[in-house]
């Protein structure tokens, strides 16, 4: 499972780059937000640091709008993945800009009947927001193992990216039942490397290391 890296934190990307876990990255305006940056110089640098896919959101709400803004946005780089919500309009920007060669990333999937439009109208990425549906008391990965069960069922070349993950627990889930991509943000990425019996563990090997009196360096 590719990970990508959901934030606009250019220092938190390197850090996670810098060790290999980052396949791409995704952004949306509540992220640019929170940058406190301009869209265009934010997600420049961060093509640059990053070879794979970078989801830049459009914020229209009309296909002709979303057309031209998804074409300004691919100019920024050749890794830019426009995003779009997953709306007739939505759906229809999709087309025209996957038609061009554009990678399109179509979010806000909350059910497995949206997913299967959006493959149908060519885009690159799904997006179906995992902690939402959990949020209401529906099931997140039961979404996923649709949509991954209808793909391949008639060979969907758009990948299933796993997003709004709120925990280790998602990650693990997603990738157990065949998420693609899983975005997640930084924290939740390094929470990986936790588990208690490790540091109970650690603190052993330490504690008789010490009583050895010995030296490494």
């Amino acid at each position: 499972m590719k990970f990508f890296v959901d934030t606009a934190d250019t220092a938190a990307i390197r850090e996670l780059h810098e060790l290999g876990m980052v396949d791409g990255v995704t952004t949306n305006p509540s992220l640019i937000l929170k940058s406190g940056r301009d869209i265009l110089e934010v997600t420049r640098e961060i093509c640059e640091m990053i070879p794979g896919p970078v989801s830049a959101e459009v914020v229209a709400l009309e296909a002709d709008a979303m057309i031209a803004e998804g074409r300004k946005l691919a100019k920024i780089a050749g890794n830019i993945t426009v995003k779009v919500p997953l709306t007739w309009d939505g759906l229809k920007a999709c087309k025209v800009l996957s038609d061009e060669g554009h990678m399109v990333n179509v979010t806000l999937c909350f059910s497995a009947a949206q997913a299967l439009l959006a493959a149908k109208a060519g885009a690159t990425f799904i997006s179906p927001f995992l902690g939402r549906l959990d949020d209401i008391n529906l099931d997140g990965m039961q979404l996923i193992a649709d949509i991954r069960q209808i793909y391949d069922n008639y060979g969907f070349e758009t990948q299933i990216l796993a997003a709004s993950i709120r925990s280790v627990n998602h990650m693990t889930e997603a990738a157990k039942i065949g998420a693609d991509v899983a975005t997640a943000p930084p924290a939740v990425i390094k929470a990986m490397a936790n588990h208690p019996l490790t540091d109970k563990g650690l603190a052993a090997f330490l504690q008789d290391w010490a009583k050895t009196g010995q030296k490494i360096l």
